[in-house]
């Protein structure tokens, strides 16, 4: 029998994504149901210029599992991140992104993953779909990480996550402007794993990733 992860904070980095969150929420809110788990849904508005935090706020107002944190102005994904994962009040966090790239029907993998005794497993994409532009972003960032850390699982991350919020004690004392979430948790574990996941086209407008934004904290590595 898999072990139960207690409450899960699901942490969600919201920018001009107003017509995919609802969605999101609902579907999250079903698989967690379905496993009889609890969970809290953490959507961290970042700066967003659409209706985004109008839809934060009904969600969080007709579901006892949203919670909004509405961000001044844009700080980036992964300072957003950082934002909800000191607020998170699970044992648990999940980190995934608002366009419905990785379904939330799997976020149980990664959960049944960490019940193996991992301490961070990654969802690594079938196949990416975000774009070319994106996808050699992302191609950078994991040869900074690998380069700058020696760190073996680099070629396996990305933005779908889960991890024990226990690890965030190990950086608890961050304060700096560029923030990359997976070289704070290599501060704090080497224990990492992965998982096959779906990863599917955005199912509505465009992405507000930037080469800037990779390459603009990868310099923590290094």
């Amino acid at each position: 029998m898999t072990e139960s992860p207690g409450l899960v904070s699901v942490i969600v980095p919201v920018y001009n994504s107003q017509d995919t969150l609802e969605p999101l929420v609902d579907r999250l809110i079903k698989v967690f149901r379905e496993r009889t788990d609890e969970c809290e849904i953490l959507l961290v508005n970042d700066g967003s210029h659409d209706l985004s935090w109008n839809v934060i706020q009904t969600l969080a107002s007709s579901h006892r599992e949203v919670h909004g944190l509405n961000l001044m102005r844009n700080f980036g994904q992964h300072n957003a991140l950082l934002a909800g994962i000191r607020q998170a009040k699970g044992e648990t966090v999940v980190t995934m992104d608002d366009d419905l790239q990785n379904p939330p029907e799997e976020v149980p993998k990664l959960l049944d993953k960490l019940a193996d005794g991992h301490a961070v497993v990654y969802g690594n994409p079938d196949q990416e779909k975000h774009g070319i532009f994106r996808d050699n972003a992302s191609v950078f960032v994991k040869i900074a990480l690998r380069v700058g850390l020696g760190y073996k699982h680099a070629s396996h991350t990305s933005s779908f996550r889960a991890f024990r919020t226990q690890l965030r004690n190990a950086f608890s004392q961050f304060d700096a402007k560029h923030v990359s979430i997976d070289v704070l948790l290599t501060w704090a574990t080497t224990d990492f794993s992965w998982v096959v996941v779906q990863h599917r086209e955005r199912e509505s407008g465009s992405s507000g990733y930037t080469l800037r934004k990779p390459v603009s904290y990868t310099h923590l590595t290094l």
